[in-house]
């Protein structure tokens, strides 16, 4: 059994040849800046403040590792999309973000996170296309869902559930809200199984 609680900070890195041997799994979570992914890992883990929580979008710029024991770890990737950041910061992070994906080769899964009043966003699109070629499954998590009263974020659980039909790939959708621990029994069903298979590294790169 996996303990999430027993989660600790390791490394942050600005890329992939500052972080630890690629070894093992690791699952990524990735998301708009304003997704809510520190939240989440915190809520996941039982902590309030493994993971760098901010009002202001884009306080993640680094990628962040977190070691659940010898073999499995969670990262938090760099926010993409809006950020009050300069250019030049913004465009270096999302380099690293992007090295790591096609890169990694013990990257598992990968769970991308929006906010459930404004999913589906084109780079939120690219990013699942992304990993449906790489044959990486895919959680999306539809965050901040207590925003919503039921009827709405079934309504919306439903329209993004349909719309990822058209990724052709192992993409599933579940709520989520760090606030009242919605979908966190589906996330760690979905975590439990990647961290549980055979790793499979990729034999050709993303150009």
């Amino acid at each position: 059994m996996i303990e999430y609680k027993n989660a600790k900070f390791t490394i942050s890195a600005p890329n992939i040849a500052s972080l630890a041997t690629d070894e093992g799994f690791e699952v990524a979570f990735a998301g708009r800046s304003n997704a809510g992914k520190s939240s989440a890992l915190n809520t996941l883990t039982e902590q309030k403040s493994l993971a760098r929580t901010s009002k202001t979008p884009g306080r993640t710029q680094l990628i962040n590792i977190f070691e659940l024991d010898e073999q499995r770890r969670l990262v938090d990737l760099p926010g993409y999309g809006y950020a009050k950041v300069p250019l030049a910061v913004k465009q270096k992070w999302q380099k690293s973000l992007g090295e790591y994906l096609q890169k990694r080769e013990s990257l598992a899964g990968l769970v991308v996170l929006m906010d459930i009043r404004h999913p589906l966003k084109e780079l939120d699109q690219d990013l699942i296309f992304w990993a449906v070629d790489s044959e990486l499954p895919v959680l999306i998590l539809l965050t901040k869902a207590d925003k919503l009263k039921q009827s709405a974020r079934n309504k919306v659980l439903q329209e993004v559930r349909q719309a990822s039909i058209n990724f052709e790939g192992d993409v599933e959708v579940e709520l989520f809200s760090s606030l009242k621990g919605t979908g966190l029994p589906a996330l760690k069903r979905k975590l439990n199984g990647w961290f549980s298979e055979p790793l499979l590294n990729p034999e050709t790169e993303v150009e």
